[in-house]
């Protein structure tokens, strides 16, 4: 059969790495079997109905709960939208945001349909963060969900559709037929842009193809061991990959459904839990711990699966849910760059404290800073490698990413004689807090913004609760203004001007200027020690 690309825009296919940065990708058969013309909307949604399961319960929020067929109707009427009304054609990019809901992910498969690019963007965003991936993706539209439209309407001025009780999208979609074939795209052309934040704070944006969409549940199947009965939740955004695996390609490959949050949060998680009787719940540490900690518990019982990432899963909690629940949580080690999850274990294959061994189909190793695997119990590089594969848009952080055909995560490693992988720490200055993903010079631009700062470092410092903490030093242009009030007022600052996630849980008051290296730079390694000197203030919300 025929690979040629059905993508009439090549944006995206020319500005993937040159050959020669790629990693290595394998498709280990008989599990990783496809047709070289392959539409991952197809596969996912026309199939779920031509197989019959057209009636079965698909995506719900609140009250109403949306069919297979009526996920098929809605989506092919967007993508009739998108195509008859907006010109698109294969290989546009169509920006999409909103709230976790049905709608958003009718649009997302309605983009796949039309042999589009998706880039689901986080609701949270500012602005300047959507401008940057708005100048890298270049979207030839956007569609948002009412009442988030502000940021957009101040990055671009763009093509706009609005969906909600009176969005134009809505009112679009209602005029089209219902009917729409998918794009008989190849199964290797790109369907997804995936943004991860670097430590500058400038955007890696991951390519991902229809394949890889199949790929990652089909290479978690067996830990999951999904059913049609199953009703999954989860927190992520399904601008996470995590996310978007989790809450929508896993259910969907099995005839499942999805019950979406309404609100954020682990209480909302917990009381949809109980309300919906979930069967599957993806989320972080932080959420499975919070939600036993609630003053009015949730009855989590009906809970037959629990899939942890984001961050490392503690001993602790390990053995709080399974302890408190009978559920004995699925790490899970997946990054942006890889789509999803490429090392875990589940059941009696679980050793506490170890995320677990390369899902089938791939393969790791723990190497030294020349790139040779380092002996059964001694820290290193964690490499991986399988059906797919770090490809960076124009970005020459490929180079980082990608070495030796191996894919270098930036995490660091130990690999037991069982062949166990054991997390010890990130080797960037990524900090991972709740299972977000922050970076410091991002938070450190924000801060210095405000008029008041003089300079501003960065780290990330434990937490029995996050994992990690955003922890800002501040040094004042008046250091004697330095109080609670002050630190709070910074706080603030930061969640108008990124995303509030990111904003800094202490702030420490610097009476001196910060540490900086021979050439100038800010040096965190020494951010650490001035909590500890007496011409400092540290303020904890």
């Amino acid at each position: 059969m025929s690979t040629q690309t059905a993508h009439v825009d090549r944006y995206v296919l020319d500005g993937l790495p040159p050959r020669g940065s790629w990693p290595d990708i394998t498709l280990q058969e008989p599990l990783f079997s496809y047709p070289d013309r392959l539409n991952a909307a197809a596969a996912l949604l026309d199939d779920a109905v031509e197989r019959g399961w057209g009636a079965r319960p698909c995506m719900g929020l609140g009250d109403e709960m949306w069919t297979y067929r009526d996920m098929q109707d809605c989506a092919n009427r967007v993508a009739a939208v998108l195509v008859e009304d907006f010109g698109i054609v294969p290989g546009n990019r169509v920006l999409l945001r909103g709230a976790n809901a049905p709608w958003l992910v009718a649009a997302w498969f309605a983009v796949l349909k039309a042999g589009a690019v998706a880039v689901v963007t986080m609701p949270l965003l500012r602005s300047r963060e959507l401008a940057a991936i708005y100048e890298k993706c270049t979207p030839a539209v956007s569609l948002c969900a009412q009442g988030m439209d502000s940021p957009l309407r101040e990055t671009s001025s763009g093509p706009l559709a609005i969906w909600g009780p009176s969005g134009d999208l809505n009112a679009a979609a209602a005029a089209k037929s219902g009917e729409f074939a998918a794009v008989d795209t190849a199964s290797t052309d790109p369907a997804l842009l995936a943004s991860t934040s670097g430590t500058t704070g400038v955007p890696k944006v991951a390519v991902h193809c229809h394949r890889d969409l199949l790929v990652i549940a089909d290479a978690f199947a067996p830990l999951l061991k999904a059913r049609g009965d199953d009703v999954f939740v989860g927190s992520p955004p399904l601008a996470f990959t995590f996310g978007l695996g989790g809450q929508v390609v896993f259910p969907m490959r099995v005839g499942a459904c999805t019950w979406f949050c309404e609100e954020p949060g682990p209480e909302a998680l917990g009381r949809l839990i109980e309300e919906r009787r979930a069967t599957v719940c993806f989320t972080s540490p932080t959420a499975y711990r919070a939600m036993l900690a609630l003053d009015a518990r949730p009855d989590l019982s009906s809970l037959r699966r629990g899939v942890s990432a984001g961050e490392r899963l503690p001993q602790a909690t390990f053995d709080l849910v399974e302890q408190q629940i009978g559920v004995r949580l699925i790490d899970g080690l997946g990054s942006t760059e890889l789509l999803h999850i490429f090392i875990a274990s589940a059941d009696d294959d679980i050793r506490p404290g170890a995320t677990g061994k390369p899902l089938p189909g791939w393969e790791a190793a723990v190497l030294d800073d020349a790139g040779e695997e380092v002996p059964a119990g001694e820290i290193g590089r964690l490499a991986v490698k399988g059906p797919i594969g770090c490809q960076y848009l124009d970005d020459t952080r490929q180079r980082d990413y990608v070495q030796n055909g191996w894919n270098i995560t930036g995490d660091v490693y130990v690999c037991d004689s069982d062949g166990y992988f054991w997390y010890q720490a990130r080797s960037d200055d990524m900090i991972i807090s709740s299972g977000y993903n922050i970076a410091a010079p991002e938070v450190e631009e924000a801060l210095v913004s405000h008029a008041a700062v003089a300079e501003a470092g960065v780290i990330g410092t434990p937490d029995e609760d996050r994992g990690m903490i955003v922890h800002a030093f501040v040094h004042l242009h008046d250091p004697s203004k330095a109080s609670p009030a002050v630190a709070r007022g910074l706080q603030d600052h930061v969640k108008a001007t990124i995303a509030p996630y990111k904003y800094p849980r202490r702030v420490t008051f610097c009476t001196e200027p910060l540490p900086k290296t021979p050439t100038g730079k800010l040096q965190r390694r020494g951010l650490a020690a001035l909590s500890q000197n007496l011409g400092v203030q540290s303020f904890r919300s």
